[in-house]
């Protein structure tokens, strides 16, 4: 499957990041890094990892969670290991979709993986003509919520979300206008299918990323 492929520079090293998207066929690499995900930071994400252990560790399962209609999942991999993930939802009313599963692996945290698949789901809701980017995140999650603002994300107007873990969480959003997404990252399409089919990659350049980690 094509990959969109970016080099990462910060002051005193250079990494490559090839980004895909996931269809139902990459659950196992979507397993495995959302375990990970839910053993690192539990706090971070409604659901538990005894929900996805055990009985509710199916293929079947993982393969329906990334087939859901109108999604989009995108895996981060360096050096053909994945390193992190995203996805990108259909939204409580039109014009709005929600952001949520983000993580990244603690050995390339701080490198603008973070800020790599925000703004790639953000460049996919502008392509569905989407007009808010929503998402949820602890309060008291600091680095996530730097993550989120200096992508542009604002606290919502409206009421924060419930508490997860015991935490309170808040709502941020973005306006989105298609001005704002960088014109030279290549488009991204839904992957509610088996792979994914994006559009052939191209070599983007991007430095520097704003400082901070995710």
């Amino acid at each position: 499957m094509p990959r969109l492929r970016f080099r990462l520079c910060r002051r005193h090293s250079r990494i490559v990041i090839d980004v895909r998207l996931a269809g139902s066929g990459d659950w196992q690499v979507w397993r495995k890094l959302r375990l990970e995900a839910l053993a690192d930071a539990p706090y971070a994400f409604a659901s538990r990892l005894e929900d996805w252990q055990g009985d509710g560790d199916r293929a079947e399962r993982w393969r329906a969670r990334l087939s859901i209609p109108g999604s989009c999942n995108v895996i981060a991999a360096l050096d053909r290991r994945a390193v992190g993930m995203v996805s990108g939802f259909p939204g409580p009313r039109d014009g709005v979709v929600e952001l949520g599963t983000l993580w990244v692996s603690r050995a390339v945290r701080g490198q603008g993986v973070g800020d790599l698949l925000v703004q790639t789901v953000a460049h996919w809701a502008v392509q569905l003509r989407a007009s808010v980017l929503l998402l949820t995140v602890a309060s008291d999650n600091e680095h996530a919520v730097a993550l989120y603002r200096r992508n542009g994300f604002d606290d919502a107007r409206w009421s924060g979300g419930p508490r997860v873990a015991g935490r309170p969480q808040r709502m941020m959003t973005k306006a989105l206008r298609p001005s704002r997404v960088e014109t030279r990252t290549p488009a991204l399409v839904s992957t509610s299918r088996e792979n994914a089919s994006p559009a052939t990659p191209r070599r983007v350049r991007r430095q520097p990323f704003p400082p901070g980690s995710e």
